[in-house]
C-alpha cells in the first residue's frame, strides 16, 4: 500500500504547491456549444464553477471533458463552489457528468425549477438529489455571499428576485433608466438565474447568468446597485432579449466576452449595445456568430473557436431568421447550426488584485494585456 500512499501525497504536495505559487485570478471560459460553463480559481486556490454545459449524453460527456480540460490546466482536484444558475439543459447538462469526474464540495441554484421540462424535471427528481446529499446544498438569495477565499463573492439575483441595496461604492442614479423601456414579461427559467459580482481586489467581473430584459432593469434602475466593472461575461449568450443598456452600458466593462454558439447569441441587436457601451476595449467571442455576420462580429483573433468545416469566409450580412423566435412565420426551416465536436479552446483570463489583467484565447495564442485603470464605482 505504500505506493498509492506516496502518490497521493505527491499529488497534494502538488496542488498545494499550485495554490501556494498562485497569485492571479484565474477564469476560463469554455466553450460549450451556446450553453455555460465558467471556472474561477482563486489565488488561494479554491475554485468556483458556474453552470455545466448541455444535457444531451453525448453533449454532457463532451461538456464535461471540456471542463475538466480547463480544471487540469488550472491544476485544480476538487470543485468547491458549484452554482447552477438557471434549470435549462445547457447550463446544467453536464453537471452529473462533472461530479463523476472531480469531486464537488457544494452546491448553489435558486431552488427548484418554475418551468416543467422533462430533462429539468427528471434531473431535478432522480439525480440532483443524490449529487447535493454527498456536499453542502445552499438556495441562494440575493445579497448572499460565496465563501471563496481571497474574493467577495456578492449574489446579486437570485429566484426572479433582484439585490435591494447598493454594493459598496455603487449606488448613483442610473441615466440610462430614463429610456428604459420593459419587454414582454419573462415566465422562463431565465428570468430565475443566479447572478454574481465578484471582487478581486480592484478587479471585479459582474456574471449575470440568463437573466433576461425586465430582471436586468429591476435590478439596476432606478439606481445603480452595482457600480462599474473591468469583466463582464456577457448573459444569455449575447441575445437580444437580455443585455440592455441600464445593464451594459451602466456597468460600463472594459472588456466583455460572450459564450455563444455559431448561432445563438451574439445577436445583432445585442452587439450594437455591447460594441457601443462606454469604456469598452474589447469585445471576445467564444464562437464566430452566424447571426450577426461580419457586420457585427468581432475580429477573429478575438474568436476562440471555429467549426468542424470552416468556410472560407463569413457573409458579411447577418443571418436573420425572423423576429422574437428561430424563424419567421412561414418561412422555411433554417439549416442545422454548424458542428463543432472536435477540439474546443477556451479564453482564460488571468487578473491581479491591482485591476490589471490579461485575456488569452488559447485556440491561437492570442494575449491582450489590461492595464490598471484609475476610479472607482
Amino acid at each position: 500500500m505504500r505506493a498509492p500512499i506516496v502518490g497521493l501525497a505527491l499529488a497534494l504536495s502538488a496542488t498545494v504547491l499550485v495554490a501556494q505559487t498562485r497569485k492571479t485570478l484565474d477564469i476560463y471560459v469554455v466553450d460549450v456549444e451556446g450553453g455555460n460553463a465558467t471556472l474561477f480559481i482563486s489565488p488561494s486556490g479554491q475554485s468556483v464553477l458556474i453552470d455545466t454545459g448541455n444535457a444531451a449524453p453525448a453533449a454532457a460527456v463532451r461538456d464535461a471533458e471540456r471542463i475538466m480540460d480547463a480544471a487540469r490546466d488550472a491544476g485544480i482536484t476538487q470543485i468547491d463552489h458549484l452554482i447552477t444558475t438557471h434549470w435549462h439543459g445547457d447550463h446544467f447538462g453536464g453537471m452529473a457528468e462533472v461530479a463523476k469526474r472531480i469531486p464537488v464540495k457544494a452546491y448553489y441554484d435558486h431552488g427548484t425549477s418554475i418551468e416543467s421540462q422533462p430533462a429539468s424535471s427528471a434531473f431535478l427528481k432522480d439525480v440532483y438529489p443524490g449529487l447535493i446529499a454527498q456536499a453542502k446544498y445552499t438556495d441562494v438569495k440575493p445579497g448572499d455571499r460565496i465563501p471563496v477565499a481571497g474574493l467577495d463573492w456578492r449574489v446579486i439575483a437570485s429566484g426572479g428576485e433582484v439585490l435591494k441595496q447598493p454594493l459598496p461604492g455603487a449606488g448613483r442614479p442610473n441615466p440610462y433608466c430614463a429610456s428604459f423601456m420593459p419587454q414582454n414579461p419573462d415566465k422562463t427559467e431565465n428570468a430565475q438565474s443566479v447572478g454574481s459580482y465578484i471582487t478581486f481586489g480592484k478587479f471585479r467581473v459582474v456574471h449575470p447568468g440568463d437573466l433576461t430584459w425586465n430582471i436586468e432593469g429591476e435590478l439596476m434602475c432606478p439606481n445603480n446597485r452595482l457600480g462599474t466593472t473591468d469583466l463582464l461575461i456577457v448573459g444569455h449568450h449575447g441575445q437580444g432579449i437580455s443585455n440592455s443598456e441600464v445593464l451594459v452600458n451602466a456597468l460600463r466593462p472594459r472588456v466583455s466576452i460572450i459564450n455563444n454558439g455559431t448561432r445563438k447569441g451574439g445577436q445583432p441587436s445585442a452587439m450594437k449595445i455591447l460594441l457601443n457601451s462606454p469604456g469598452l476595449e474589447d469585445v471576445w467571442q467564444v464562437h464566430f456568430s452566424l447571426l450577426s455576420g461580419q457586420e457585427f462580429t468581432v475580429p477573429g483573433m478575438f474568436i476562440s473557436n471555429t467549426i468542424d468545416e470552416q468556410p472560407a469566409s463569413m457573409p458579411i450580412a447577418f443571418l436573420d431568421l425572423g423576429p422574437g423566435g428561430p424563424q419567421a412565420a412561414g418561412a422555411a426551416p433554417p439549416p442545422p447550426p454548424p458542428a463543432h465536436n472536435g477540439k474546443a479552446y477556451w479564453f482564460k483570463v488571468s487578473a491581479q488584485q491591482d485591476g490589471s489583467f490579461t485575456v488569452t484565447n488559447q485556440r491561437n495564442n492570442f494575449t491582450k494585456s489590461y492595464r490598471v485603470m484609475s476610479g472607482t464605482n
